[in-house]
């Protein structure tokens, strides 16, 4: 049901309300006095939980992962002007990550637009190629047709959202008064559907996509898997909560060995049983022994450069299988692109196929992982109590069943994927790989933790966290604990593993490159209220478990850190030599 209080405030009600019906539950609003009609839209509607925040940048972040946290579509919304342009960065790594999100940006009507008024910029196409539908959502009457107009607004943006993957931009005109002032006469719809909406609160209009592959193309794919008697199925980064299970159905029943990206869903979790997680470290060390003559990949392609240029390397079939509307291949050599959803894909496959085991095939990938594994345990325990790869060991047995985790771009992410050991916590691992920034992560956190309502752990670094400190803004108020783990390494270290280590001038390099911040973190978290811990060793980095929001800084050398992924690489080429 509309509020008929006025022109606006019925025009708003009514996009809000088949946003609602559609499956929208959290929204973020960042105030101002232009979007005043959807503020009060979106407060005002029992099934959206609204959370304000400041900060739009920030706001457009906590949205990203209020998204990546529940499956469904979040939104952002804002007033004009600038306010709208700081949702770019969450926009872009939304669309780059094919994350649906839903933008309403409120502006001036066109009369008060390329004349001088305030806060009034070119909204139009803001976001240009990053959104993948853009809608002005004009001036209207709020008559039959005005309201109409906004409902089936509303359920579009819902379908180009989810169906398209990515974010979708409305544009929206407000006439004064922004506010509840009563003007009853200007609201004539009188038709039930404009005013009430469909009975029982269903949405003006669902939208409706095939999700199953073609006999002929199961057909294929079940014939290229019977003949392979080496076989790989590569798992990335994937939004559906199904795929990890038809993913492991699959490789049980064609006897494939799984490379489980941190991500995928495959590393952690129930799913977890027989994944190779070293693969970053024996793409290096035993290509030619391991090679395939098959190779599913299902997701994102995983962050690891030895596995891509490995990948790229073996002359074999490699059939890459993505959702609708995305072309996942930057290796640029797959076979077969299979545009469909993922996991019908792999179901359909499972059940097409005569199931077999692994046998030696599969038996040397999990030796090959084992012998790794140990390898990696030996070289950390020559090394200093708390490190970058053993900071991983430890988190990997500390994380707990049913929380949710946030890993930074840069080194975390790749720490992450060459040491996080697989284990059986039903945790889902998240990361911002779309854009493959590092700004927004505290933001992202506090998304996750709010959308989830459980146990939420950020991983990232000292830069990583001065790019987003006002995103410590929103951590107090979380319904879920965010335990924010900062590695300390003063500065970007990642730059010491890329050749400008070598090649610049040791003050130049740390000025133009690693960049230290001395940021304060322990002020940082006095500033905004949060409990702060400083780690000193493995055991008190596992107690962070089962605390509640806290800041945690680890300190490490990250003069040292080359070296010691040296020694590694090398303990592992040895272990895999004898």
């Amino acid at each position: 049901m509309i509020d008929p209080t006025n022109r606006n405030t019925a025009l708003a009600s009514a996009l809000v309300e088949e946003l609602s019906r559609s499956g929208v539950r959290h929204a973020i609003l960042s105030p101002g006095s232009r979007s005043s009609p959807l503020a009060l839209a979106l407060d005002r509607d029992p099934g959206i939980e609204l959370t304000v925040v400041l900060d739009e940048r920030s706001a457009g972040f906590i949205a990203l992962g209020c998204t990546l946290s529940t499956g469904a579509p979040a939104v952002v919304a804002c007033t004009s002007g600038s306010a709208a342009a700081n949702l770019h960065p969450a926009v872009v790594e939304a669309d780059q990550a094919g994350v649906p999100l839903i933008v309403l940006t409120s502006d001036r009507p066109p009369e008060l637009r390329g004349i001088g008024a305030g806060q009034t910029i070119d909204q139009i196409g803001l976001y240009g190629s990053a959104s993948r539908w853009f809608c002005e959502g004009g001036t209207h009457d709020a008559d039959d047709t005005g309201l109409l107009h906004m409902r089936s607004l509303g359920c579009r943006a819902w379908a180009e959202a989810t169906l398209g993957r990515g974010p979708v931009h409305l544009n929206l005109s407000w006439r004064d008064p922004l506010g509840p002032e009563p003007h009853p006469e200007d609201v004539t719809a009188a038709r039930p559907l404009a005013v009430e909406g469909r009975s029982e609160g269903r949405p003006l209009t669902v939208p409706i996509a095939g999700r199953e592959p073609s006999a002929a193309l199961v057909e294929a794919l079940a014939g290229a898997v019977s003949r392979a008697g080496r076989g790989l199925i590569v798992a990335g980064r994937s939004l559906d909560p199904d795929l990890p299970a038809a993913v492991a159905d699959l490789a049980a029943a064609a006897g494939f060995p799984v490379l489980a990206e941190p991500t995928s869903g495959l590393r952690l979790g129930p799913h977890s049983r027989g994944a190779v997680a070293t693969y970053d470290l024996l793409a290096r060390s035993r290509p030619d022994e391991l090679a395939p003559d098959l190779v599913l990949r299902f997701g994102d392609m995983p962050t690891s450069k030895p596995l891509r240029a490995w990948l790229e390397a073996v002359e074999v079939d490699q059939v890459a299988i993505d959702p609708p509307g995305r072309w996942n291949e930057p290796s640029r050599i797959a076979g077969a692109f299979v545009r469909a959803d993922a996991t019908a894909v792999a179901r359909a496959l499972t059940a097409a196929l005569e199931r077999r085991g692994g046998g030696d095939w599969a038996a040397a990938w999990a030796e090959a992982e084992a012998a790794t594994q140990g390898a990696i345990d030996a070289a950390l325990a020559d090394g200093p109590e708390l490190s970058e790869p053993g900071i991983w060991r430890a988190l990997g047995e500390t994380f707990g069943d049913g929380e949710e985790v946030l890993v930074a771009s840069s080194m975390p992410i790749r720490d992450a994927e060459a040491f996080l050991r697989p284990g059986s916590a039903a945790v889902r691992i998240h990361a911002n790989r779309g854009a493959n920034g590092i700004d927004g992560l505290v933001s992202t956190a506090a998304g996750i933790a709010l959308g989830s309502d459980r146990p939420t752990w950020l991983v990232l670094g000292d830069l990583a966290l001065a790019h987003d400190l006002g995103g410590l803004a929103s951590v107090r108020d979380l319904p879920a604990p965010l335990r924010i783990v900062v590695i300390d390494n003063g500065g970007g270290g990642i730059f010491d593993f890329l050749p400008q280590a070598s090649q610049v001038e040791a003050d130049a390099f740390e000025r133009l490159f690693t960049t230290p911040s001395g940021l304060d973190v322990e002020g940082a978290a006095a500033l905004y209220g949060i409990d702060f811990v400083e780690v000193r060793s493995e055991a008190e980095l596992a107690g962070l478990a089962g605390s509640g929001s806290v800041l945690a800084r680890v300190r490490v050398e990250r003069e040292g850190n080359v070296d010691l992924h040296r020694r590694i690489a090398e303990a592992v080429a040895h272990a895999l030599a004898t």
